[in-house]
C-alpha cells in the first residue's frame, strides 16, 4: 500500500492561489479593464451657427430651383394662354370662324359666353348635376324642363351642365320666346349661343340634325309666377314639343331643376308698369326695386339639376304626331315625371342655400 502524498500548505499563501499553482490547474483569466467613455464635447456657438447657415443655404437653393421650375411652367402656361387669346382675336377680326344656319357660333359660346356664366354655375349656385348620362351621347334628343327664377337663368345653367359635365360635352340648343330675340343685344347673343325661336319648324330641323334641344314649356308663366306657387308646374301648352319629338323620332328627357325659384322670390307684380314697358311682368322681390341695381344680384341658392330617364318616341308609327290624344298623353306624362321628381328633390333637400 503506497503512502499518501502530503502537499504542504504555506501559511502566507491563500488556498486558492496554492490550488491554482498546482500542476494541471489553469490559471484564472484576467478580465480586461473597462475603457473610460469619453465625455461628449458640446459644439460651440460658432459651430452651431455655421451648421445652421449651411442648412439654410441648402434649403434656399432647393426653394430657388423649385421656384424656377414653377416659374418656367407658369410662364409657358401664360404664353400658351396669350397665344390662344391672340389667335382667337385674329380669327374674330378676319372672320375665320363658322356659324350654322341659326347663327350658332360654337367657338364664341365656349370661350366667351359660357365662360362668363360658369362662375355662377360653379361658385354662386354650386349646381349639382344628376342623371346626366340619361342624355344620349349622340343623335338628337329633346330636354324638357320646368321654368322658374324671374329671369331665365335656369336654361343657361342647364346649358353649362351639358357642355361641361356630359361625357360627350354636348351643346344644348335652347328654344326661346320671341321677346328674347326682339330685345337688342340679348337677341344677338342668344343666337350666337345656339338659341332659336320656340317653334316646331326650328325644333324639328335641329333634332333632325342630331342636336340636343332644350325647351321650357311653361314659358313666362313659369318664370313669372309668385313665390307662393314655387315648384308647382304651370300649363305645358299644347304639346308642340312632343309633336316635334315624334316627327324626329328622338327621345324626350325630363329635367327637374331645384333652386332657381329662390334666386329672385317674386312677392308682387307691377302689372301697369309692365304693360307700359311691353313686358309680361315686372317683379317685386325682397331686394328689387328697394336696393336699386344691387337688387338684381340673385340670391345664392343651392341648385340641383336632375335629368330623368328618357321617354322613347321612335316606337310610334308614322303620323303619330298628328294624333292629338297621343300628343296630350305624352305631354301629361312628361309633366307628371318632372313634377314628381321636383317633390322628391324638395323632400331630400337639406336647405335652400346649402
Amino acid at each position: 500500500m503506497t503512502e499518501a502524498r502530503i502537499i504542504p500548505i504555506s501559511d502566507g499563501e491563500p488556498r486558492r492561489r496554492a490550488r491554482a499553482d498546482a500542476p494541471g490547474v489553469p490559471s484564472p483569466r484576467k478580465r480586461p479593464a473597462k475603457k473610460a467613455t469619453p465625455t461628449p464635447v458640446e459644439p460651440s456657438v460658432e459651430q452651431r451657427e455655421a451648421e445652421l447657415s449651411a442648412y439654410l443655404d441648402e434649403e434656399a437653393k432647393v426653394e430657388e430651383a423649385v421656384g424656377r421650375i414653377i416659374g418656367e411652367a407658369n410662364g409657358q402656361e401664360w404664353d400658351r394662354r396669350v397665344a390662344a387669346v391672340l389667335a382667337f382675336l385674329r380669327r374674330r377680326i378676319t372672320g375665320d370662324f363658322e356659324v350654322d344656319d341659326f347663327g350658332f357660333d360654337p367657338e364664341l359660346t365656349d370661350k366667351v359666353l359660357l365662360a362668363l356664366v360658369r362662375p355662377l354655375y360653379e361658385k354662386w349656385f354650386r349646381v349639382e348635376t344628376r342623371g346626366i348620362e340619361n342624355v344620349p351621347y349622340e343623335g338628337g334628343a329633346l330636354v324638357v324642363a320646368n321654368h322658374s327664377g324671374t329671369i331665365a337663368v335656369d336654361s343657361v345653367m342647364t346649358q353649362v351642365a351639358l357642355r361641361d359635365h356630359h361625357p360627350a360635352h354636348r351643346h344644348l340648343r335652347l328654344l326661346g320666346a320671341d321677346l328674347v330675340f326682339q330685345t337688342p343685344v340679348l337677341g344677338e347673343l342668344a343666337r350666337k349661343a345656339g338659341a332659336t325661336v320656340a317653334c316646331n319648324a326650328d325644333a324639328e330641323r335641329l333634332l333632325a340634325a342630331d342636336e340636343v334641344v332644350g325647351v321650357w314649356p311653361e314659358g313666362f308663366k313659369g318664370i313669372g309666377k309668385p313665390f307662393s306657387e314655387r315648384y308647382k308646374l304651370q300649363r305645358f301648352g299644347r304639346g308642340g314639343f312632343v309633336s316635334a319629338a315624334l316627327r324626329a323620332g328622338v327621345p324626350i328627357v325630363p329635367c327637374s331643376i331645384v333652386g332657381a325659384e329662390e334666386i329672385y322670390p317674386i312677392i308682387g307684380n307691377m302689372k301697369t308698369l309692365a304693360r307700359l314697358l311691353g313686358v309680361p311682368y315686372l317683379p317685386i322681390t325682397p331686394t328689387f326695386p328697394w336696393l336699386g341695381p344691387l337688387g338684381l344680384i340673385p340670391l345664392p341658392s343651392k341648385w340641383i339639376i336632375e335629368f330623368g330617364e328618357p321617354i322613347p318616341t321612335d316606337s310610334y308609327p308614322p303620323g303619330s304626331a298628328e294624333d292629338p290624344m297621343l300628343v296630350f298623353n305624352l305631354t301629361d306624362q312628361v309633366r307628371e315625371r318632372i313634377q314628381h321628381t321636383l317633390y322628391e328633390l324638395l323632400v331630400r333637400r337639406r336647405s335652400v342655400f346649402f
